[in-house]
């Protein structure tokens, strides 16, 4: 009977803990290295550790933005199209946290093409007009020395493969690309001429909620922040884990999944300074992006009091 009282008692108490998770549903805009964070936080259990039930979806920035606005997610991982559009744009969100700094793109050139200066005149294929890659371009053009919006030519191309396909068939001179195609690129003899990591921040990952959730819930807000910011630790200091997640999660060779990591651990980063250096510029870009002329406060748009707490309490300085 002892036995049997253990045993019933045991099963309780697993059932308690586990109804007593709390259960969010997180979106996320993409599939690539800069957006595992919360993925790999779900797979090595760091979700867990803090009391979260997690389910992780794929949606667009302005689905994304919508979806938050009316409580169908949480939270979501995209700070520009996401976030910050939609707070330019009237909904009540708010970036809380930001994990990657700085976008994980290079400006890769045809084999002839040697140095940025050497693309005056020439065309470079982008996602979009106004997106990352094209802000990503535009700064590189600009940082040796190009007037960005008149001596290059910009060409939507779509997706990283369109992109990555056009370069390699000469349809463009030059393309913005990230990991593993990067890699791929250059071992076709392409020319990886710049690494938008080595010239500017610009948080393209973080972590975005509506201001109902931080007026709620910001004890729950604060524990998905200490399981990003746990994440960010492991990026950082397991190399032979996260590649063995990139190999199983993008199914990449173990020669592509060692590029990716050795691309992205550069800016998987908790410097609280940076990343609001970085937000400023994203808020100023999007406004530029969405044409928008509404006055907003850095304060009315993020909201970065939760992940210094967290930051402090994890000893973080």
């Amino acid at each position: 009977m002892e036995k049997l009282f253990a045993t019933l008692l045991a099963i309780f108490l697993f059932e308690t803990s586990a109804d007593a998770a709390d259960k969010i549903r997180i979106s996320m805009t993409g599939f690539a290295g800069q957006f595992m964070i919360f993925l790999l936080a779900q797979k090595r259990g760091f979700l867990k550790e803090e009391g979260i039930e997690s389910e992780i979806i794929r949606i667009a920035a302005a689905a994304g933005r919508a979806a938050l606005a009316s409580g169908e997610v949480d939270y979501s991982t995209g700070i520009g199209g996401t976030a910050i559009g939609g707070a330019l744009s009237g909904i009540p969100i708010k970036v809380v946290a930001c994990f990657v700094p700085a976008p994980v793109l290079a400006l890769v050139s045809r084999p002839e093409y040697k140095t940025v200066p050497s693309l005056k005149g020439k065309t470079v294929a982008i996602l979009i007009s106004g997106g990352v890659a094209h802000f990503a371009a535009r700064q590189i053009a600009k940082h040796y020395g190009l007037d960005s919006e008149k001596e290059l030519k910009y060409l939507a191309v779509g997706a990283p493969d369109a992109r990555f396909a056009a370069l390699s068939q000469g349809l463009v001179e030059a393309a913005v690309l990230g990991p593993p195609l990067d890699f791929e690129a250059r071992r076709q003899g392409m020319n990886i001429l710049a690494r938008a990591n080595d010239i500017f921040v610009f948080p393209e990952t973080g972590l975005v909620t509506s201001v109902k959730k931080l007026q709620d819930k910001p004890d729950e807000v604060k524990r998905v922040i200490r399981a990003g910011i746990k994440t960010n630790r492991y990026i950082r200091s397991n190399r032979a884990g996260t590649m063995q997640f990139l190999t199983e999660w993008l199914k990449l060779t173990r020669e592509n999944a060692a590029a990716t990591y050795d691309s992205v651990v550069k800016v998987y980063d908790d410097d609280i300074n940076i990343c609001e250096k970085g937000l400023r510029l994203v808020i100023e870009e999007t406004k530029k992006t969405v044409k928008s002329s509404r006055e907003m406060s850095f304060s009315d748009i993020t909201d970065l009091s939760i992940l210094r707490e967290a930051q402090r309490e994890m000893a973080i300085k």
